[in-house]
């Protein structure tokens, strides 16, 4: 690149390549005409995982600061640049100055402050200093609007680059491209990216052997093909078949419980019934696999082929455009052990691995089902009626559909939730961000109740039985507290505080605090350290 003429172009390339540039770019549903697909633009730029790392002054995050510009140095030395210092401490200017204009990750999470549609016309009116035509134009998106995530964080990012020496853009491009390839290049790039990325930021110890490197280098790739092999192997038809009643149960429950809401008014109600009728529940693996063809794969050629991955995945993505919803798709592979809510889709869904002990066994008892994966359905299925799932209708469209009434009752709630997520201290000084976490606070609360109707709803009316001298009700919550055994190591939990919309698990797992029925099965009383008043316990569902 000889002059910022060409820098459009650039960052067209990299994101080709899935590397990172001061915007980010997807393609989703338009949240506003879900029938459709929308190229979103978002605010992006850093090399670190969020702008507190830059702006704090937290011991802990100006220690990982100096650690991250040492880094930025070995990277550009092992490129064999002049003079690496201090264009490292040019390209950390640069991402600070970028930290500045960003949005704060609890308003990244409002669906509503981001949703601003405007034609590309539009956009480069409000963030001059930047080709965004030539940008979408370079990506292959020839599209006449697009949705920008957070407006002034795209403004202020198009100034800076304006302003920025050419060098020091190219500087942060080098070391953004050698870090996204490292895995594929000589080693000591890739010990270099792991020094930071996985042991400063996360505390690792060590690097995954390297074949478990390989086998996630393949399924990135190729997921869908290593997921045909998995699922023939590891999900018989049985447990996709238990595992479909119980999401019955649970959406039954859901639906029962949406009577008994004090805080909801009637007519509210007849369209939450609507909504929870128009849910479709992913079990196991997709309906349909993705055709692969196409993708060029040379044994001898692994920075190739990542490559090619890369642009094979940004071709598939672009190809969105203008098309039909692809309802079959997943965003997970069935190997994943973890589930989801889409809004846009009205779904839940749970891939495959996450359908075995601890969350769930076919053959075991029913209490600890439905406490670990029954809790885990109704967590997903509430998200749909959370903070933010609740501003989708029906239809997957962002809308308003509460009456004024609800929502003010509703928040309340919320707000006496945020306050008591807000005085957990996981780490000395750090606490939970109970705004950040809500709807994740929220969705384990719904969750773990619904899951309790459910369960007692399955016993038909008959007496459970006392099994290795433990109720029912206390296999039920031993279920929810085993699905969140965890070991944290204290950088990747400083991580996890301040960027994850999730409580840590410990924290989650004292959810229960808020249920009636937990209490006289583990018989707690007043002074002991779990216990709240009955009127400072939650109840929004």
């Amino acid at each position: 690149m000889k002059s910022k003429a060409e820098l459009d172009a650039l960052y067209a390339q990299a994101n080709r390549l899935g590397i990172g540039g001061p915007f980010g770019m997807y393609i989703g549903q338009d949240d506003k005409a879900p029938e459709n697909y929308a190229l979103t633009l978002f605010q992006s730029g850093l090399g670190m995982p969020d702008r507190d790392y830059y702006l704090s002054n937290d011991a802990k995050l100006v220690e990982t600061r100096a650690k991250y510009l040492q880094h930025l140095t070995n990277v550009l030395t092992l490129a064999g640049e002049a003079n690496a210092a201090a264009r490292a401490k040019a390209v950390l200017d640069l991402e600070t100055k970028i930290a500045r204009v960003h949005w704060t990750k609890t308003d990244s999470r409002d669906a509503n402050k981001t949703y601003n549609k405007m034609t590309v016309a539009e956009l480069s009116k409000k963030a001059p200093g930047f080709n965004f035509k030539g940008l979408l134009s370079g990506i292959g998106a020839n599209v006449d609007s697009l949705i920008v995530a957070q407006p002034s964080a795209v403004a202020g990012e198009a100034a800076i680059v304006a302003k920025a020496p050419i060098g020091v853009l190219k500087d942060q491009l080098l070391v953004q491209s050698l870090d996204g390839y490292s895995a594929y290049l000589p080693s000591a790039f890739d010990k270099e990216s792991f020094a930071f990325y996985g042991n400063t930021l996360n505390g690792t110890p060590e690097q995954e052997a390297r074949w478990k490197r390989g086998v996630d280098f393949t399924t990135a790739a190729l997921g869908d093909d290593v997921s045909q092999l998995y699922v023939a192997k590891y999900f018989p038809p049985e447990t996709k078949a238990a595992a479909d009643q119980l999401v019955k149960n649970v959406i039954a429950a859901m639906d029962r419980r949406i009577d008994t809401l004090e805080w909801m008014a009637p007519e509210t109600k007849v369209k939450a019934h609507a909504k929870l009728a128009a849910f479709t529940p992913k079990i196991g693996y997709p309906s349909q696999w993705r055709d692969m063809n196409g993708l060029q794969i040379d044994r001898n050629d692994v920075l190739g082929n990542a490559m090619r991955s890369a642009e094979f995945e940004h071709a598939y993505e672009l190809g969105k455009l203008g098309g039909p919803i692809r309802r079959w798709e997943w965003g997970m592979t069935p190997m994943t052990i973890n589930a989801y809510a889409n809004f846009g889709m009205i779904e839940i869904v749970f891939p495959a691995a996450i359908l075995q002990p601890p969350f769930f066994d076919p053959n075991a008892d029913p209490a600890v089902n439905y406490g670990g994966i029954g809790a885990v359905i109704g967590h997903e299925l509430s998200h749909h009626f959370d903070d933010q799932g609740a501003k989708y209708d029906s239809t997957g469209k962002l809308i308003d559909w509460w009456t004024p009434g609800d929502t003010k009752a509703f928040t309340s709630r919320l707000d006496k939730l945020e306050q008591q997520y807000n005085a957990y201290e996981p780490l000395p000084g750090k606490h939970v961000n109970g705004k950040l976490t809500m709807g994740e606070n929220v969705a384990d609360l719904a969750g773990l109740t619904v899951a309790h109707d459910a369960y007692i709803a399955s016993l038909g009316g008959k007496e459970p039985p006392v099994i290795d001298g433990m109720s029912a009700d206390q296999r039920f919550y031993l279920g929810w507290a085993q699905v969140w055994r965890r070991n944290y190591r204290e950088a990747n939990l400083l991580n996890r505080l301040l960027t994850d919309p999730h409580s840590p698990s410990p924290q989650r797992t004292d959810i229960v605090r808020n249920m009636d029925p937990w209490y006289p099965a583990y018989n707690v009383q007043q002074g002991q350290k779990l216990y709240l008043a009955p009127a400072d316990r939650v109840r929004i569902w």
